[in-house]
Formats: structure tokens, sequence, C-alpha cells
């Protein structure tokens, strides 16, 4: 896996970049919410892309018709929240995005995971801004419990340190996860 951040400026163009330069492939572009999810996959559709949206507000079954016709090529881009993914077996996803920030590194990995099962190149893409950062942390402040909101606290906090690294961002991954490599640079990230 490749894992890229890029500046959420003009981040629909760009998004369009990288699933016309993926065209055809599998690729899963992660929203931060069922409305946004919703108005991507549409706009995707309009530009001519092969997309449709997954959220936990659907039918079920039309998340299940969604991940049936995922599953067997019929279409080849899912803008999803992080409702889609679980008991998704899809070796061969190539481009995995998120558009919005994801709330923790835990949730990120999980979703970039889902790429590249099959071994051949495959690349995670992460849009970061600030912006971004302040719609979840108005969301963290809603919460009651001292100590969950102190958790989601640092838990954004170390999404925003993956997004302003200017290190190598597998190594960072590694890190967090307790797994050390001597590598300064994998040569796997931007």
């Amino acid at each position: 896996l490749t894992y890229r951040v890029q500046p959420k400026r003009n981040a629909f163009n760009t998004l369009l970049g990288l699933l016309r330069r993926y065209r055809g492939e599998p690729a899963i572009v992660y929203r931060f919410s069922r409305k946004d999810t919703e108005e991507l996959a549409a706009s995707l559709v309009e530009e001519g892309l092969n997309a449709l949206p997954y959220h936990a507000g659907l039918e079920s079954s039309v998340r299940r018709q969604t991940q049936e016709k995922f599953s067997r090529d019929e279409v080849s881009i899912i803008v999803a929240t992080i409702a889609f993914g679980m008991g998704i077996d899809k070796p061969d996803i190539r481009l995995v995005v998120h558009y919005d920030m994801p709330k923790s590194i835990e949730g990120y990995y999980q979703e970039t995971g889902r790429a590249g099962r099959d071994g051949l190149p495959s690349e995670c893409v992460l849009f970061y801004s600030e912006a971004d950062r302040f719609k979840h942390d108005f969301f963290i402040r809603q919460i009651e419990d001292d100590s969950q909101r102190e958790t989601a606290r640092r838990k954004l906090d170390e999404v925003a340190q993956l997004g302003q690294l200017q290190t190598c961002r597998r190594r960072f991954l590694l890190d967090y996860f307790g797994e050390a490599t001597a590598e300064e640079n994998c040569g796997g990230c931007d």
C-alpha cells in the first residue's frame, strides 16, 4: 500500500483524477456523513463514473445489493460511511480514499487495509483539512463523559498528526501499532 495525504483543496477534481487513473478498478471513498455520501456518489455518476452510495441509513436490501454489485465488479466505486467494509472480502481494491478526516488511526488503518489484499500495488489517499478537524471537534464537545471525550480528542489529534507528518507515514502507522521498523523511509508513502 502506498499512503498519501493531500490537502483538501480542490478535492473533488483531485478525486476525479484519482478515480479516472484507476478507472474500472475497485475503489472505496469514505465520507463523514450519510448526506455527504449520497451527494458525492451522485456527483461522480454525473461525471460518468460508476459509483454507488453506501451507509447505514439505506434499506438493508439496498445495502446488500450494493455490496453484491461491488463484489461482482458491476460497480467499481463505493462512496461510503464507515458502515461499509465489514465482511467485504474483495482482494483487488486498488484505491481507498478518505475524503474526510477519519476519527481515529485505528479506523483509518482498518479501512485502508481493505486495499491490495491480493498483494498488488494499491493507493490510500487521505484528504486533510483543519476544517474537518473542527467538524469532528464539534461532535467531540457533545460527548458528556469526560473520559470518553478526552479519548476521542486524543484519537483525533493522532489523525491530525498523521495528516501533518513530514516524515514516513508507514513508519508512523507501524510505530503506532507497536511494530518497530528500522527503515527511516519506506518508499511507500508521500
